[in-house]
């Protein structure tokens, strides 16, 4: 993505550097175990999209009959998901010490926008990002240590969802009586504990040195034949202490945004299946929600296109939604979630620049390469 254009020094003065690293990258080719990587990657993602084809196109048939939604319940899908953007744009504030906001919420647009719409766009979209803070006055080295402890924050909370929801599914299984009310209770039970373990963790030491001691002892376990894996737990602290040093003592507050991140998420879900008119069993719908959220971060499509509908839709038919109104339900989902945002991206953009286009910003070669 190019950078927001600025009133810097004129063109021909990026020339002698442009040459230079194009003599650089001509003398220096890739390894060819590179070059075997990002092809087994190109291959990877075609055959997932092939997979997935049937899929995206029975999804994408439903438009149609998104007239056929209750328009209140569509509504509300559309504002679960602007709460959930609304705690992700405060946590970013929190993370980034920051109290503005106009430009956290139009860069964090923009690096999602790119994100959902290249495969493994997560770091192009966090270059992107980092981009365009700088060009609103931010301190780089600021801006790296919260964008780095937001990234823990969000993936450490979509990985540890299914641990804190299998519990709450094993207690809500037995229950018959079914509804969107019982999933959506079961779902504020795993939020509510989801925070506590993340208060807990943030607070103490041990729960994160037993959890590395365990992990780093199932892994040479099942990888004997590799070099073992030592000082996982120290890794984890430090990860923990960076994240801590960064927020200091509105850590808290940072804890609550991430559940609500998740919460508002699931809330969007619930209300997309209640547009349908369906009736699912509340505890497995808290697990398609968790699995979707999971697969959606395996970096072989663009956002998880394809992916997270074919596993959601799935999961929703299992959770014993009829496969006609999963279908629907995943459309509205994913229109709320994926195809709104993507579109806010160019328009967060044009604001950003329009805003910021007489301000020079100074450039990053060390991002710009990522």
């Amino acid at each position: 993505m190019s950078t927001p254009a600025t009133s810097g020094p004129p063109a021909t003065a990026g020339k002698p550097s442009l040459a230079a690293r194009i003599e650089s990258e001509s003398s220096h080719p890739l390894a060819w175990k590179t070059v075997v990587t990002r092809a087994a990657m190109v291959v990877t993602a075609g055959i997932a999209i092939y997979l997935v084809f049937p899929a995206i196109t029975e999804v994408l048939a439903s438009w149609p009959r998104l007239s056929t939604l209750n328009p209140w319940w569509f509504a509300a899908a559309v504002a679960a998901q602007a709460a959930h953007f609304t705690c992700t744009f405060a946590l970013q504030r929190l993370a980034l010490r920051t109290r503005a906001w106009f430009p956290v919420v139009t860069s964090q647009l923009v690096g999602n926008a790119i994100t959902l719409i290249m495969p493994g766009g997560a770091a192009v979209g966090a270059a992107a990002q980092f981009r365009m803070l700088a060009a609103s006055g931010r301190d780089t080295s600021s801006t790296v240590g919260g964008l780095a402890s937001y990234s823990l924050l969000g993936v450490g909370g979509l990985l540890a969802l299914p641990a804190f929801a299998l519990p709450v599914i094993l207690v809500g299984a037995p229950t018959a009586n079914r509804g969107l009310v019982n999933a959506a209770i079961l779902g504020a039970v795993a939020f509510v504990a989801f925070a506590a373990f993340g208060a807990v963790v943030l607070t103490y030491d041990a729960p994160l040195r037993w959890a590395g001691r365990l992990v780093q002892r199932v892994r040479n376990w099942m990888l004997r034949k590799r070099p073992p894996l030592e000082g996982l737990d120290q890794t984890l602290l430090g990860q923990r202490n960076d994240i801590r040093a960064v927020l200091g003592e509105q850590w808290w507050q940072a804890l609550l945004l991430s559940a609500g991140r998740l919460g508002f998420d699931y809330l969007c879900l619930l209300t997309a299946l209640r547009a349908t008119g369906s009736h699912p069993r509340p505890s497995l719908i808290l697990v398609a929600y968790a699995v979707a959220g999971v697969v959606g971060m395996i970096p072989i499509t663009p956002g998880g296109l394809g992916i997270v509908e074919a596993s959601l839709t799935g999961l929703l038919v299992l959770a014993e939604v009829d496969s006609s109104q999963a279908v629907l339900a995943t459309l509205t989902y994913r229109l709320a979630s994926y195809w709104l945002p993507l579109c806010a991206g160019p328009i967060a953009y044009g604001l950003f620049r329009l805003r910021y286009r007489s301000r020079p910003s100074s450039p990053q070669p060390s991002v710009t390469s990522a």
